[in-house]
């Protein structure tokens, strides 16, 4: 897809967004399930089932997913396509490029070992590694633009109104 293809598609989206701000309020849901025979969730995902379980370092097998990972592949996939939008209306090509996630987990946190250990990531590291001739000042722009518009690296960066309930099934 080219710039102008892009901004064609956007281009409505935007002028209802503009004239009709509650029609860019979306809710997004997750679902899941518990595992009854073992400590794992099942997650609805779209494509597939994703079984999500303990992480080895907190005694599970490694046979599941693990949340935290699964975090990351969520900024990994929106940063990347965020990236590829803007550089596509940037007009910056890329011939090819690489998206990285790490974080740094401590988890005497997470199973109660140490009340001071924080329980999620302390640090977060989101890095691109790009094949493309264009400069630096345009690949800074890049940057920028991605940071500032992936939902996920925001959501992370800018804490949301969490809350959580219950109730009986």
């Amino acid at each position: 897809m080219d710039s102008s293809a892009l901004r064609s598609l956007q281009a409505p989206l935007k002028d209802q967004y503009r004239t009709d701000a509650d029609s860019a309020l979306v809710t997004l849901r997750a679902r899941g399930s518990l595992d009854d025979t073992s400590i794992a969730c099942k997650v609805e995902t779209g494509r597939a089932l994703a079984v999500a379980g303990l992480h080895p370092a907190t005694g599970g097998s490694g046979a599941e997913l693990c949340s935290g990972d699964m975090l990351l592949e969520a900024l990994v996939a929106c940063a990347g396509v965020t990236l590829k939008a803007v550089a596509t209306v940037l007009e910056i090509e890329l011939r090819a490029g690489t998206v990285s996630a790490e974080g740094d987990l401590d988890f005497r946190g997470t199973l109660g070992v140490d009340k001071g250990a924080p329980v999620g990531f302390r640090a977060i590291r989101l890095s691109f590694a790009l094949d493309t001739d264009a400069p630096q000042d345009k690949l800074d722009q890049l940057l920028k633009l991605t940071e500032r518009y992936c939902v996920v690296f925001q959501t992370l960066n800018h804490k949301p109104d969490l809350s959580v309930s219950n109730t009986r099934g």
